[in-house]
């Protein structure tokens, strides 16, 4: 078990942005097709984080043409190129799945300030 606890420690990402449940985001992802290779982002509020270490995995939700997409992103993976922060939000959950069955106003999430 120590030499698998080597290898996640060696893996695991050290510049990865502070970010919570709640939050908006925008991910920046690498995408390959055939030998090209481009940088797509992927926005939405991040309803779940879960895992630990090299597993950690969080769900990013958006509305698109009126269709709820959700995707799942590891936080180490080598295909997540960055994740930018874009607004704070005030939750007071650890999951935001019942913004699932929410549309419109209802679905939104009150912004943090810094004063």
């Amino acid at each position: 078990m120590n030499l698998l606890d080597k290898i996640s420690r060696e893996n695991v990402k050290t510049d990865v942005a502070d970010f919570s449940v709640g939050d908006t985001v925008k991910v920046n992802v690498k995408i390959t097709e055939g030998t090209n290779t481009r940088i797509q982002a992927f926005s939405g509020v991040v309803i779940a984080r879960k895992g630990a270490g090299i597993a950690e995995t969080f769900t990013v939700r958006r509305v698109t043409f009126g269709q709820g997409v959700e995707r799942v992103f590891p936080v180490n993976s080598p295909m997540v190129d960055s994740i930018d922060v874009e607004r704070r939000g005030i939750v007071r959950r650890a999951k935001l799945y019942y913004l699932r069955d929410k549309v419109g106003k209802s679905a939104r999430i009150t912004e943090k300030r810094d004063y």
